[in-house]
């Protein structure tokens, strides 16, 4: 086996083992569940794990020196209307092959499935353009941030109550494991070319801003649809008496899911093919790097959303139904929170965000307090969308008072961690939170009696916003802390605050 992709999977499985073991844990002392469907979620581990090994190294050998050749030759045209069609030809291609849009659109019965997905692809597509022209005019992404978020949320007063969470959801699915590595190393791209001293910072904030634009679209969308509540079917496990009728249900949907992943890596794969036609970028040996890379992204992604739909999601439903219907229903909380806290490590796109954030930094900020922080943030976020379904809180009540958190902690931290913050915050609701807390939220929400549309949707929404502030708050720290190193020697610039090891923090 290829020594890279052992390593990738063997990393991949210290961060499924914790979720598989809390789910064991839980069918033993609290749930009883049943030997065919523990089989099913065990099988369904399995396949996520070696699916995440091949789809990190297929993105790390292919997306990713895609995403930056694409935002060096647009960056050296210095034709701003060829980057600007490019920007918003390439977004819009790399939304539809995002498989956690395709999943949150099943959700969505009012609206048929490639409205709403073409209309999340045209935000997409409109903002990276914006957040590409930032690089290049050099504007602060706090003040775009600060200007966008009132109008969106001015927007939202205006559209249906029931589709308001659905559509900051929608948010958190664009950035997932095959948009993130593309857009990073877009980013990474045009900020390299630049070549100043605030590139580096500049590197970051196109995933908050690609993240923005499908909220606002799907919110007009809702306005003019005016939609009803959607029904939301149960999830039905069929019974299953021997290990050959589990692996029966995995084999019989591989085929399914190639074809749906075939169809999302064509698109991303003829961008690849027409660029290297026009710019002759990539020399042979790297090119056969990135068919393979392609091939690996392929199986990856295969194998990975076979194992969390059909292992993964029944299995979440279940356990959120059945611990809402309990007597114990507020255990939802503590238990969400655990989950919550180990799910963002299974994210593909957010151990691709941690390397990079690393890279770019030097080491300043280390995938360990990324890991951290990030999952911190994640598990108070599903803490709180389990309070949701219980006691019916309105969304507004969470979201607002957060943004305004993350705002006033922004004016206080190194200009990077913003980029880092709000990036980080699209990328740690990926597949894993749309195909395992969605359900189990919806499955809370049907156990507890609660409105799908209003109180099950929305936990994609907070994943997203809570990494944002722990990322300003490990900012507001390093500052702190960089402050007490130096006493009364002040750093000429912000670079020289990269000295000191976020693990020391």
């Amino acid at each position: 086996m290829n020594e890279k992709l052992k390593e990738q999977i063997k990393e991949s499985l210290t961060t499924v083992l914790p979720i598989t073991g809390i789910v064991l844990l839980l069918s033993i002392f609290l749930l009883p569940l049943d030997l065919g469907v523990l089989a099913l979620f065990l099988t369904g581990a399995c396949f996520l794990i070696v699916g995440m090994g091949f789809f990190q190294l297929g993105a790390e050998m292919s997306m990713t020196p895609l995403g930056q050749g694409v935002g060096g030759y647009a960056m050296k045209s210095k034709n701003i209307s060829i980057t600007i069609i490019i920007c918003f030809i390439v977004g819009m291609i790399i939304t539809i092959a995002e498989p956690d849009l395709q999943v949150l659109a099943e959700q969505v019965p009012a609206i048929p499935n490639n409205v709403l997905v073409w209309t999340v692809a045209v935000g997409v597509g409109i903002f990276l353009v914006i957040a590409v022209l930032r690089i290049l005019l050099k504007i602060s992404l706090l003040k775009i941030l600060m200007i966008l978020y009132p109008l969106l949320f001015i927007i939202s007063f205006f559209a249906p109550a029931d589709f308001t969470s659905v559509a900051f959801d929608s948010g958190g699915v664009t950035t997932g494991p095959m948009t993130v590595p593309f857009i990073m190393a877009l980013g990474v791209g045009f900020s390299a070319s630049r070549s100043d001293k605030g590139s580096d910072n500049d590197s970051f904030g196109l995933i908050s801003l690609c993240s923005v634009g499908p909220i606002i679209m799907v919110l007009f969308l809702g306005i003019f649809y005016q939609p009803d509540a959607a029904v939301v079917s149960e999830t039905d496990i069929s019974t299953l008496s021997t290990m050959q009728d589990v692996m029966r249900q995995f084999v019989v949907q591989i085929p399914t899911y190639t074809k749906e992943v075939a169809i999302i890596i064509i698109p991303v794969f003829l961008v690849f093919v027409i660029f290297q036609a026009v710019t002759r970028t990539y020399k042979k040996l790297q090119c056969i790097r990135m068919l393979v890379g392609f091939l690996y992204t392929l199986i990856g992604t295969t194998l990975f959303l076979t194992g969390v739909n059909v292992g993964f999601a029944p299995v979440g439903s279940l356990l959120g139904r059945d611990l809402a219907e309990s007597g114990f229903r507020y255990v939802l909380i503590p238990v969400g929170m655990i989950i919550g806290y180990y799910i963002v490590r299974a994210e593909p796109a957010v151990q691709i965000l941690n390397r990079q954030v690393e890279e770019i930094t030097n080491g300043t900020i280390s995938q360990k307090a990324m890991n951290l922080c990030l999952s911190l943030g994640v598990a108070c976020a599903v803490g709180l969308s389990m309070l949701r379904i219980l006691t019916g809180m309105d969304i507004y009540w969470i979201i607002i008072p957060g943004y305004l958190t993350a705002f006033i902690l922004a004016n206080f931290v190194p200009q990077i961690f913003v980029g880092i913050a709000f990036d980080s915050g699209g990328v740690a609701s990926g597949p894993m939170t749309s195909t395992f807390l969605l359900p189990m939220a919806i499955g809370a929400c049907t156990g507890a009696g609660g409105t799908i549309m209003t109180d099950a949707f929305g936990v994609i929404a907070l994943v997203a916003l809570a990494p944002i502030i722990a990322i300003l708050i490990m900012g507001t720290l390093y500052a702190h802390k960089v402050k007490q190193g130096f006493h009364d020697t002040e750093p000429e610039n912000e670079d020289d605050l990269e000295i000191i090891d976020m693990d020391e923090i």
